[in-house]
């Protein structure tokens, strides 16, 4: 899975990021646990862990054991993102950019026009499962967050790129090491 597919199946589900990010700083959690501490829905964090294990980033602790054990880990594979995604709630955190972080397509939108000035075509023909009305409103998001400048391009044919601004860039070597 390329960095971008990780990204994409990552922000998938709201809380993905930070239970990842949690796991790692707590070596392990209950589920009561992380629903108190990240002040989620218990269908949400259900349908984020149930996702973390399909993608095998996330594994129940076999067994039973005492009461206080953990009940969810990081596997290996998510041992390797779980400092990134603490490193992209610590960052989102102090920015106050922690809710267009998590949102959906914002964080595959802004590692696409990181890596230089990008037409809204390249980030849909890039970023395949995302429908056009997905693409203009995370743009939107990011450009609303200033973390993301939007130049228009005249001549044929006319139109816009975008590129990330300091504030966005600040994000991208966290997102380098997703």
């Amino acid at each position: 899975m390329d960095r971008l597919a990780r990204l994409t199946a990552l922000f998938r589900r709201r809380w993905a990021c930070p239970v990842l990010a949690q796991l790692h700083l707590s070596q392990g959690a209950k589920f009561v646990t992380l629903v108190h501490r990240l002040e989620c829905n218990p269908g949400a964090m259900r349908q984020a862990l149930d996702e973390l294990i399909d993608l095998g980033w996330v594994r129940r602790n076999p067994g039973y054991g005492h009461p206080m054990r953990p009940e969810y880990l990081l596997t290996a594979r998510g041992e390797r993102l779980g400092p990134a995604c603490a490193g992209i709630e610590s960052v989102s955190g102090a920015l106050g950019l922690h809710e267009t972080v998590l949102r959906k397509w914002s964080m595959p939108v802004l590692y696409l026009v990181g890596e230089g000035p990008t037409r809204f075509t390249q980030v849909t023909r890039a970023l395949g499962g995302i429908t056009d009305r997905a693409a203009s409103l995370a743009l939107k998001d990011l450009t609303r967050a200033a973390m993301v400048a939007r130049t228009l391009i005249e001549g044929p044919p006319a139109g816009s790129q975008y590129g990330a601004t300091p504030i966005g860039e600040q994000l991208l070597p966290v997102l380098d090491r997703v």
